[in-house]
This record gives structure tokens, sequence and C-alpha cells, in this order.
């Protein structure tokens, strides 16, 4: 099974997401080229080389009007970018941009920009300076509704802006529900600036480029600290961000600051199946996705791309020891236990107290299947108590489907995942041609094979 699997040791980020994804593919130069015609106003995709502890990957970088944005996924909330007018925009955090505007002149100036900056505000960096002050801000509310027109605008598959209006929903959701807003109501701001969309749109691009049959994220490294907004200190991470992550196991305190973003959230929760280990797999490439910020660790997002054994789930085994049953009760039990859902069940002989032979009956199962199947094993058994285990298990892809053969239609069994793949008749099928000619299995598999020996 293609698997691609996500690393987040150092979090997530939409640029990081995109420039390790980027480095999966064999023509790099043609994907940046394929980003740069997607008519995304304004914007200019380039891929640089970036080295972080040593290891070298790459880095995206957007340009809006031919300037870089400070976006959110930068990874570090405290910086100060000066642009070549001299003005300065202190981004404590991406998603209340508390800017203090820093000019060398009158409170006159200061007061005719009439803005106020909240989080369901976007801040457009599109704005005009003259050294005579007489410069305006552009400050734009950007709906959910306004992004979804953009990216429906897009020369893209309709599977493409499909993702990335579902990523922007869960941004939406998350936002909302922190400051009480429903989701028609919430209004970007860095988030629904142009680069975050073109992060977005590049990594829904690339998945469906790199078209794996599972994506398995790690868990997700979260940071530590606090983070300093407009409205105040917010503990990292982020109110929308732990929104996001939401069922993903998380962890922080390693690494002061926040490393995962929104953007970074929203896609890890959209695309990824599951989170978790990496699984048993051949890996063919690998991809590191650099941030800017450099830390002790690397400050990469890293991706493998290979062949798995299989999806990995999650299961619980239930089990109990059995001295006073006969074979038919134990039967009937097991019976009842197949039929209700249980995934496998079997028994195997053990030995008990007192010296006496006994049987332990052992339930394989869904963990949301476990205290229902717990249920029917009292029911069903003499036992006075249950052994539950969580745990996981690897399995392979399976497929079923018909072949025609000398003696009719026979069903097959298939089963791939880490260049292993089995092929077994379906044993019915070939017992059905056994009784009906009268023959043995052996010959009835012959047949079905062709072979006339």
């Amino acid at each position: 099974m293609k698997t691609l699997y996500i690393e987040c040791a150092m979090g997530a980020a939409g640029d990081m997401l995109t420039a390790a994804l980027l480095e999966l593919l064999p023509d790099k130069a043609a994907f940046i080229e394929k980003l740069n015609g997607l008519n995304l106003p304004g914007v200019a995709f380039s891929a640089e080389p970036s080295v972080k502890c040593g290891v070298t990957g790459t880095h995206m970088r957007v340009t809006v009007h031919g300037e870089e944005e400070i976006s959110e996924d930068v990874h570090d909330h405290e910086h100060e970018h000066e642009h070549h007018h001299e003005h300065e925009h202190d981004h404590d955090h991406e998603h209340e941009h508390d800017h203090e505007h820093h000019h060398e002149h009158d409170h006159e100036h200061e007061h005719e920009h009439h803005h106020e900056h909240d989080h369901n505000h976007e801040h457009d960096h599109d704005h005009e300076h003259d050294h005579d002050h007489d410069h305006h801000h552009h400050h734009h509310h950007t709906s959910l509704a306004d992004i979804a027109a953009i990216i429906d605008g897009l020369a893209v598959d309709d599977a493409v802006k499909a993702d990335a209006k579902a990523v922007y929903r869960l941004i939406a959701q998350a936002e909302g529900q922190v400051h009480g807003h429903p989701v028609e109501e919430v209004h970007f701001h860095e988030v629904g600036a142009m680069d975050a969309v073109a992060d977005v749109v590049a990594v829904c691009l690339l998945m469906r480029e790199i078209a794996p049959d599972q994506v398995i994220a790690s868990p997700v490294h979260v940071g530590a600290g606090q983070v300093r907004c407009a409205h105040g200190i917010l503990p990292v991470p982020a109110p929308a961000t732990a929104l996001l992550l939401t069922g993903v196991p998380t962890y922080g305190g390693q690494v002061k600051g926040e490393l995962c973003t929104p953007t970074g959230a929203a896609l890890l929760k959209h695309f990824a199946s599951s989170f978790g280990d990496r699984p048993v797999m051949a890996v063919s490439q690998i991809g590191y996705g650099m941030g800017m910020k450099d830390f002790e660790r690397a400050n990469c997002v890293r991706a493998f791309l290979g062949e798995s054994a299989g999806r990995r789930e999650e299961i619980t085994k239930l089990e109990c020891n059995l001295d006073d049953m006969t074979g038919e009760e134990v039967g009937f039990a097991l019976e009842r236990l197949l039929a209700a859902g249980a995934r496998d069940a079997y028994t195997a002989p053990i030995g008990m107290k007192k010296s006496r032979p006994g049987l332990m009956l052992s339930v394989i199962c869904l963990p949301e299947d476990a205290d229902r199947l717990a249920a029917l094993m009292m029911k069903h058994t003499t036992t006075l108590g249950i052994r539950r285990q969580d745990m996981s298990r690897y399995v392979l892809e399976r497929a079923n489907h018909a072949i025609d053969t000398p003696v009719g239609s026979v069903r097959v069994k298939e089963s791939r995942g880490l260049g292993t793949e089995r092929r077994k008749l379906e044993y019915e099928d070939i017992a059905a041609i056994a009784r009906e000619k009268d023959i043995s299995l052996w010959e009835a598999k012959a047949l079905i094979q062709g072979d006339d020996k």
C-alpha cells in the first residue's frame, strides 16, 4: 500500500508541509511552474534550499505583489519585519495581529487610519507608502465565502478545490467556536491572506499529485509557553489550534514557542486518516520541509513515502479462562461472538489451578465493540471475570473478486502490502466444484487453474 507518513516532531505549518511534499516529486521545477500558473492574484512561488542543523531541505517562499509576507507559518511570534518604507510590524501572534505601528510623525496621521485589529479581521499588507506619509492601509474582512470564491476561480481540478475549501471550513469552525460566532460570520485576517491560500492549495495539489493510498501523521509537537496577541496572553497551543487538534495525539513542553499553526493543524486533520508511530514500511523517498526559525533541533517536517504492510488499526483482546463448560457450550459461545461482530474468537488449552485442564477463550474486536462483546462473553460462558488488553495490529489490504475458469466463476481473495502479494482461491467455491464432480479438493484446484494433469 502506498503510504505517506508525515513526521511532526517540530509541529506543522503550511509552508513546511508544502516543502516536504514537494521534495517527494521527481520534477520539483515543473510543479513550481504549475503553482505559478494557478492565477492566484499577485502570488509567486519559489523553492529555496535550506539547512537546519546540518540537514538540507527545502523552504517554500511565497511572495504577494513582489513582497514576501510574514505569515502564520513562520514559527516565531515575536519577530519584527522591516519593510523598505521603514514601516515596522510587530507580529506577536498570527491570529490577532497585535500590530504596533511605529511612525515618526504626528498623531494626526495615526488617527487617519480608522481601523481596529481583532481576531476576525484580515490584515492585507497590500498598501503603499510615500515619504510625505500620505498612505493608505487596505484592511479587508475576508469571509469563508470570499475564500471559497477565490479557490473556485483557480485553474485546478474540482477535487483539489473541494479539499482546499474543506480545510478552510475546519479553520472557520474552530475560529467561530473560539469567538462564539457562526461559521458564516467568521472573518479571516492573516489566515485568509493570499499567501496562506497559496499554502493550502499547494498542499491539496501535492496530495493529489502524490496520490497516497493512506496518509498517517505522527503525534504533533505543539510547543510550549505562551504567545502574546491583541486579546492578551494565550497559552500554547492557541485556542483555535487546540480545537483543530481535538482527537489528535499531541504533546508539548520540549520547545518554547508555538510550533503548530492553525493552517498546519487543519491540513493534518483533513488529510491524515490516523495518527501514531510510523508503520512498518519500505521507504522510497524522504522530504524535508524547513521552517524559517532556527532551534537546537532541526525545524522541519519530514515526509516519508513508501510501501507499507497495510493499514494499522487499534484493536482489543478479551480473554477468560474456562474449566466447567462442555465442548458444545464453548462452541455455541464462539458462534454467537463471531456473529456479533468479533474479528476473531478462538480457544487454546491451558492448565488451571488444582491441575485442572481448561480453555482460554480469546476474542479480538474493535475497541468500540469491546464492552458489548464482553457482556456476551459473560452471558454465554461461566466466567466470573474478563481480561481486556488494548493494542494495535498491522493488516494487509484485502480484496475479493471473481475470475472465469474452465469450470465456471470462482472467487479469489487477494492481499497486498510491504512488497508482498498473496492470492488464494475461495475455499467454498473449490469445495462446491469438488462436491459437484465428486473429486478431491486437489483435483478441483487443478481444474480451476486449467491443469489437465
